[in-house]
This record gives C-alpha cells, sequence and structure tokens, in this order.
C-alpha cells in the first residue's frame, strides 16, 4: 500500500461515516467493516469517487469474537490507524428484566471491541507502529439510573483502553479515548438531547482525526462535557444516589 489505512469497525454508523471522511480527504486508503459489509457499497463508490482513494469492505461481526482472529489474519498488510464505533445503546427498562439484552449491550459496547483490539494490539505491538481508536462514552464515567448498564459497560472500555494505553505507549503504539457525549445519530433519534451539550457526527469525526494527528490520549468532543463530568464526579454519594440524573 502506498498511502496509509484506516480500518473503521462499525463502519455504518453516523460517526464512522464522518469520521472516514476526514481522514479520506487527508488521503487515507479506508476500509470499512461491518456486518453485512456489502451493503456499504454506496458509501465506498461515494469515497473513492470523492477522494481518489482506495476504499475495501470487510465482513466484520464484533458479537462474534471466536471469528476475530481470522479477522485479523485476513489482511495481507495491517492498516496504520483502527477505529472502532461500535456501540449499541439498548433500552435501559427492558435491561432490568431481560439478561438477554443486557448481555448483547455489555457484550457489544465492551467484550467485543476490547476482544478485536486485544488481537490487533498484539500485532501492532510487534510490528512497533500503529493507532488504535475506541470510542467510549461519558456515561461510563458514574452509574446513573437511567443508563448504568450502558454506562457499565462504557466504563469497562474505557478502563481497558487505559490499560491498552500503558502497556503499549512504549512500544511504539498510540490508544486514543473518545469520549464524545450527546451525539445527534441515528442510535439516539428517539432521545430529546439538549441542543446546547449535543454534538453533530461531522464534530466528532473532526475531533477524532484532529486527536490521532495530535497524538492525543484522552478526548471529550465538546469541552463542555469534561467539565459536567467532573461535576458529576465530585458530587458526594450520599447526595448523587438520591439525584435524577
Amino acid at each position: 500500500m502506498s498511502k496509509n489505512t484506516v480500518l473503521i469497525l462499525g463502519a455504518r454508523s453516523d460517526i464512522a461515516k464522518s469520521t472516514a471522511n476526514y481522514f479520506a480527504k487527508a488521503g487515507y486508503n479506508i476500509q470499512l467493516a461491518a456486518r453485512n459489509a456489502e451493503n456499504l457499497d454506496e458509501d465506498k463508490s461515494n469515497l473513492e469517487i470523492r477522494y481518489k482513494i482506495k476504499v475495501t469492505l470487510h465482513e466484520f461481526d464484533v458479537l462474534d469474537t471466536a471469528s476475530h482472529k481470522n479477522f485479523a489474519s485476513s489482511f495481507t498488510q495491517l492498516p496504520n490507524i483502527i477505529i472502532c464505533a461500535v456501540g449499541y445503546l439498548g433500552e435501559q427498562k427492558k435491561m432490568e428484566q431481560d439478561i438477554e439484552t443486557t448481555s448483547k449491550v455489555i457484550r457489544t459496547n465492551f467484550e467485543g471491541p476490547a476482544s478485536i483490539f486485544s488481537i490487533f494490539a498484539n500485532l501492532f505491538e510487534k510490528r512497533g507502529s500503529g493507532t488504535l481508536v475506541g470510542i467510549s462514552s461519558v456515561a461510563g464515567e458514574r452509574g446513573r439510573a437511567q443508563n448504568y448498564i450502558y454506562g457499565s459497560s462504557k466504563a469497562g472500555f474505557t478502563t481497558f483502553l487505559s490499560g491498552l494505553r500503558n502497556r503499549l505507549s512504549i512500544k511504539g503504539v498510540h490508544v486514543v479515548t473518545v469520549l464524545p457525549g450527546f451525539v445527534a445519530t441515528k442510535m439516539t433519534n428517539h432521545m430529546k438531547l439538549p441542543s446546547i451539550i449535543t454534538a453533530q457526527p461531522d464534530k466528532v469525526g473532526k475531533a477524532i482525526f484532529d486527536a490521532v494527528k495530535k497524538g492525543n490520549n484522552i478526548i471529550y468532543v465538546s469541552a463542555i462535557w469534561r467539565i459536567i463530568m467532573m461535576i458529576i464526579r465530585k458530587i458526594p454519594e450520599q447526595i448523587f444516589k438520591k439525584m435524577k440524573l
């Protein structure tokens, strides 16, 4: 490959598509990975025509962890950057009564991403270079009644990325944790989100691109979320447990 390559896992999401555009515009070849990847053919054509880069489609199921080793080994040359945009919000009330739905949320947001990143981390470490970008969530910074199952899965992923960064920092591998806050996407279109603290996918895509180029470690896409979460983390538990957040 003559150009640097970005592999995007969960390439069908709104954030993934915006991110792909930023890297494609900068001249990166793009590898789009998702379930039923053939349905991304229109996205592939649009990126190739608009930016004159190479785009390939790859079948990937984050929940099929048994397939992850074969998926990683299917690349004749490792990508330079891997971005995990996989995510599943679920419905808190349903999850409280349905362990199968709970399991799906935890596996989609934590187990699956941790599995595929672990495999690629070893390959990147052996090569001595590469960047892993994980999209986590501010919901993982403190458990709240309205989304603690989703939040706990993202908390696990955030901690995983932190440990991976600590392990690989001396191995030439960069690990980025992205904390977007509220984002107006298909996943949240049923929610009434306050516009002042809700980002558009394009803003997230640009933040990810900038973080990779600058070598950032942890980014809040909107600065206001850093302040909001700092305040939330400092609320004493005796008070916090009675609050409706």
